[in-house]
């Protein structure tokens, strides 16, 4: 039996059973991550030594009965732009190769505390900044399907090694749709949840008012599992929320009867591949012999979503990443002259195109005369994009699309044109601007036998709403396993 090939939850029951021990589990995934690493290149660093010695703690906590949690045991890999208490956390870039930080994420240490063991840290683009896991200083991440594909990002790293089956789960972080697009790319299921509801505490920062971390996982239930886990108010995040309900597995009912599902005219209009259009309506036929009722409407100003988007990001983004700067951490360079030379040539050396190109139009953006002209109209822009997904909450309980327009480009092809690869976020990125939670879960393949990804988003705080919508629709068909896997 190939451990691997479980889903999270299903290890984690036959743990509790003790028909495995969490160290016959982790090695599964180190073997596995040892056979497929040089094929798919999803981790940056891979802790063994660290992994089994937890492993082994980790069991005597399930023997002593103190661990009885669904989780408990099972091996997860952590996106690199989390914090990992003496674990290399590099954010995939030269300007944070050699940094080691002193304290853990916070939605790193809820898993912990129900009894995950960490494998080591995900290649990502660089400060997640990227759709292809292409930007990466440590070489880029390749799709299990196809490895002539990319496996799109920020997140790449961790869907490649969920799809890969690498590990059993993932935690990837969400600012326009680094869970969904990769998830929907690699075939695997990803939940971006509401903002706010997991702690950003640990985190490093691209876009702070954007960014939040959510799980990776071959199924729903995985994801909603372990949304549970890591979700908590953290007074040590300002924009944590106090929610009363975390009990986001109650949704797992085969049941949607009723269930209003609203269709974005405007997500199916030009530049969407025919495939994923009919593989996503077909999802959404499905839904409905299930007894949803289901509705075209027209949800407006999708196409200022990216422009408002990137203006707000990159704003962000230029005043979060001016903390490396060479002194305090991270890479310096070995020669210059005088303080503000080495700031420039240690940022100029250590960062890497597309994360100078953003800081460089985050600062154009923010810069006296541009203020009002660009980053206030886009704020406004925000604004108007969370009236418009209310007004369709006020009437529909879930909205339905594809999370990416086509399927998973080539390696090399978008890298070309930042342009076109920026407008590949069209149906994720409106989501993180009005702080909603989205799932993307399979639907499909291409004539290539590519994988397709359905996206369902919901109102703020309900996510149940998706993960009922999604239970209900991964019930018509069966998970299908990468050739990597």
């Amino acid at each position: 039996m190939n451990l691997m090939s479980l889903t999270a939850v299903e290890l984690g029951k036959k743990i509790k059973a003790k028909e495995v021990t969490v160290e016959e589990a982790v090695s599964a995934a180190l073997d596995a991550i040892e056979k497929k690493e040089e094929a798919v290149h999803s981790f940056v660093t891979v802790d063994r030594e660290g992994a089994l010695k937890r492993a082994k703690e980790v069991q005597k906590l399930i023997d002593e009965g103190k661990l009885t949690g669904p989780l408990a045991g099972v091996p997860v890999a952590i996106k690199d732009n989390m914090c990992t208490k003496d674990m290399l956390t590099t954010c995939s870039s030269k300007i944070l190769y050699n940094f080691v930080p002193t304290y853990t994420a916070q939605a790193v240490a809820n898993l912990e505390k129900a009894g995950a063991v960490v494998l080591g840290k995900t290649n990502m683009d660089e400060f997640a900044m990227g759709s292809t896991t292409e930007t990466s200083a440590f070489g880029e991440t390749k799709n299990p399907w196809n490895i002539e594909h990319v496996p799109g990002g920020s997140s790449g790293g961790s869907c490649a090694a969920v799809a890969a089956e690498e590990c059993s789960y993932a935690l990837g972080s969400d600012t326009g749709g680094s869970i969904r697009q990769p998830s929907s790319f690699c075939g695997v299921t990803g939940i971006k949840p509401t903002y706010g509801t997991v702690s950003r505490y640990g985190l490093i920062a691209y876009g702070s008012s954007l960014d939040q971390i959510g799980p990776v996982a071959k199924d729903v239930t995985d994801c909603a599992t372990i949304l549970e886990a890591i979700s908590s108010y953290d007074s040590k995040d300002s924009t944590s929320v106090k929610r009363e309900d975390y009990a986001f597995t109650e949704a797992l009912v085969d049941d949607v009867k009723g269930m209003k599902i609203g269709i974005p005219r405007d997500y199916f209009g030009e530049g969407l591949d025919p495939e994923v259009k009919e593989a996503v309506l077909s999802a959404a036929r499905a839904l409905e012999k299930k007894g949803a009722i289901v509705e075209e409407f027209d949800l407006s100003l999708v196409e200022y979503a990216i422009p408002a988007y990137y203006v707000i990001a990159c704003a962000e983004a230029s005043s979060n990443l001016a903390r490396f700067d060479g002194v305090k951490y991270g890479y310096r360079t070995k020669e210059y002259d005088g303080l503000h030379n080495m700031y420039k040539k240690s940022r100029s050396e250590g960062f890497g195109a597309e994360a100078k190109r953003r800081i460089m139009l985050g600062s154009f953006v923010l810069s006296s005369g541009y203020y009002d002209a660009y980053y206030l109209k886009a704020l406004r822009t925000k604004a108007l994009i969370k009236q418009a997904f209310d007004k369709a909450f006020a009437k529909y309980d879930v909205i339905l699309g594809p999370a990416a327009p086509t399927t998973a480009p080539k390696l090399g092809e978008s890298l070309s044109d930042p342009i076109k690869m920026y407008l590949g976020d069209i149906y994720t990125i409106s989501v993180n601007l009005a702080g909603l939670p989205g799932i993307s879960l399979p639907c499909g393949k291409d004539k290539n036998g590519l994988p397709i990804g359905l996206q369902l988003i919901g109102d703020c705080f309900k996510e149940k709403n998706i993960i009922r919508a999604a239970y209900a629709f991964e019930q018509t068909r069966e998970y299908e396993h990468s050739p990597l896997a």
